[in-house]
């Protein structure tokens, strides 16, 4: 069995010179589909070339990516761990001081690997210790310690256990207020991303603090329960895609590479899978970035609510996103 000979484009983190493939593969599936089936998707995104993996205990894919690898590995998809770059994150229910470490070490378990490649923050809030389900409970919300948390990942990093750690899902400000403390400074923002929501306040903010961005629902997270069809049905784009040749999805993605954002995919669709990764021998040119620049911006797809309580800490989106919407 071979894999598709195909280069991802990657980028290089300055601290030493390792590689993230711009192109990621996600495992966040809704409705879920169930272990074997998302084991069998990876298989076969494996197969088409990707190396870049993105799960969270929140997703309850990590065990499947963990089958999906030893797989791979055995029938020799691929000849080792290192040709595969493993994103994981930390959920709100272990985003304590003295639970970062135990749930890095689960998360390998899962996985059945020695370390990540990148360990994130899931999002900028605390849950009661032991909470796992979503949603979370109202009242189960705690404010997160960004000191003790971040301690904590450092601790993860220097430990071996990741290559490099980071966040999603966070503002200007709080990305501000954990440069302030942090030793190591977050090497990742993961923050959804389409041509409908550009981010381009936080992309520059980024880019100033050498915090490499990557863009997750590219596509508006069709098909899910908090996604829409608005990037799809975008009339701009359409144009751009009927005059090129190409699909809605392959502007959007291709878009955002040429933004310098690293992009994380999902579909377990095999001739989506493959189109998704036929964005890097092609450009768009300066008219049509003029056109998606001046689309008109939409509202978050994924904005928050399922983590706003009435007892805080954060009572409405706006607190989430720090009025960055």
């Amino acid at each position: 069995m071979e894999t598709t000979s195909l280069s991802i484009p990657e980028h290089v983190f300055g601290s030493n010179g390792e590689k993230m493939p711009l192109l990621g593969f996600g495992t966040a599936v809704s409705p879920p589909v169930g272990a074997e089936a998302t084991k069998m998707a990876i298989l076969q995104a494996i197969k088409l070339g990707y190396r870049h993996f993105d799960t969270a205990v929140r997703y309850g894919s990590e065990q499947p990516l963990g089958d999906a690898i030893q797989e791979a590995l055995s029938i020799g998809l691929i000849k080792s761990r290192d040709e595969l770059f493993i994103t994981t994150k930390l959920w709100c229910g272990d985003a304590h001081g003295e639970l970062v470490v135990p749930a890095l070490k689960r998360s390998l378990q899962n996985l059945k690997l020695d370390y990540l490649d990148l360990f994130l923050i899931h999002w900028p809030v605390s849950a009661k210790p032991g909470t796992c389900g979503f949603p979370i409970k109202e009242e189960n919300f705690l404010p997160l310690d960004f000191k003790s948390v971040w301690a904590a990942m450092e601790d993860c990093q220097q430990l071996g256990l990741t290559k490099y750690i980071g966040v999603s899902n966070f503002s200007c400000k709080k990305l501000t207020d954990l440069l302030a403390i942090a030793k190591i400074p977050p090497a990742v923002n993961q923050v959804e991303m389409s041509p409908l929501w550009q981010q381009k306040k936080l992309r520059e903010f980024c880019k100033g603090k050498g915090i490499f961005l990557t863009g997750y629902s590219p596509l508006g997270a069709i098909g899910t329960f908090y996604g829409s069809n608005r990037v799809m049905e975008c009339k701009v784009l359409k144009e751009i895609a009927k005059a090129k040749g190409k699909t809605v999805a392959q502007i959007s993605l291709r878009w955002i590479y040429e933004q310098g954002v690293g992009v994380i995919v999902k579909s377990f669709n095999g001739e989506r899978m493959k189109q998704n990764l036929e964005i890097f021998d092609w450009c768009l040119n300066e008219e049509e970035l003029k056109m998606i620049d001046g689309i008109t911006p939409q509202s978050r797809g994924v904005n928050g609510a399922p983590f706003t309580s009435r007892f805080g800490p954060f009572t409405t989106v706006e607190d989430i996103w720090d009025g960055e919407m």
